[in-house]
């Protein structure tokens, strides 16, 4: 009975409704007003001398929401408000600044926002005593906003293994997957019978694979597609890490995979397994 009467007096304590129905319900509900009574504060009081703890815990809210679009701003205004000069706490700005502001601008499609703030903060910290450490660890955590995003076009073309001639952008008709891979890499293998699969399924349907592989190993690659009766097209330089197209678009890890839809413009990446067949399916017109 203890129990029941604390619970509901924090849920009357915080305005929630009386019979939130889980944990999670009270919770999303007291994000939300958290936000909107913060915003009021800040938009009352614009020159708070706790407008970063405000900021950050509205951002610390939207995220605990899964609501990651307006946080790149968010981040923003927070980098603006922050001490940028020799006292500055390049901890808080790197972990709380520079991390989160690359993790959700990728997944709400907002890589311009990050790049800009990235590129400012270098400048910012160019005159710092630790300013080439700086700008390495945050190039280092800032990669992958220079991966190939949604809405971007790849430009790929090549002789492939067999000696044909590939051009992505003459396959403007089909569903293509761009798949960076190599027979060394454990995930990659792991992945690749979900490939072939919807491969099977899906290639009468206008759907195409294009390999990318990061192997120096020339035979190897070769028994591996034989082998698994990968018969789309493979690209193979020899030059493993250093593989051209994998520099190109700033490949860092492996498995890499880009969708890229009907009309040459890529509709999302890294998915794997049932996220893939159902990406597929959605871009060759399905649901």
């Amino acid at each position: 009975m203890k129990t029941t009467l604390l619970s509901l007096s924090l849920v009357a304590a915080l305005g929630l409704p009386a019979f939130a129905e889980t944990a999670l319900d009270i919770a999303t509900n007291f994000d939300q007003q958290k936000i909107t009574a913060l915003k009021a504060y800040l938009e009352k009081n614009p020159e708070a001398e706790d407008k970063d703890r405000a900021l950050s815990m509205i951002i610390e809210a939207h995220l605990g929401l899964g609501d990651f679009a307006p946080v790149p701003d968010l981040l923003t205004q927070r980098y603006e408000s922050l001490e940028k000069g020799e006292a500055a706490d390049l901890d808080l700005i790197i972990g709380e600044i520079v991390q989160p502001m690359v993790e959700s601008s990728i997944v709400s499609n907002q890589r311009d926002k990050a790049k800009a703030l990235v590129t400012k903060l270098k400048s910012d910290f160019a005159s710092h005593p630790a300013g080439d450490q700086i700008s390495q660890v945050v190039d280092q955590i800032g990669a992958d906003l220079f991966l190939p995003g949604v809405g971007d076009e790849m430009k790929i073309a090549f002789t492939d293994l067999a000696g044909k001639e590939v051009d992505l952008a003459k396959m403007t008709d089909k569903v293509v997957l761009v798949d960076f891979w190599a027979t060394w890499c454990g995930p990659c293998v792991a992945e690749m019978p979900n490939v072939i699969a919807a491969y099977d399924k899906y290639k009468e349907k206008g759907f195409e694979v294009i390999g990318i592989s990061l192997d120096e190993d020339k035979a190897a690659v070769e028994k591996f597609v034989a082998d698994n009766k990968m018969t789309w097209s493979q690209y193979f330089d020899g030059k493993g890490w250093e593989n051209e197209l994998a520099q190109h678009f700033g490949i860092s890890g492996i498995p890499a995979t880009f969708l890229v839809g009907k009309g040459g413009k890529i509709v999302a990446s890294n998915l794997r397994g049932e996220e893939l067949e159902a990406a597929i399916e959605k871009a060759l017109g399905g649901e």
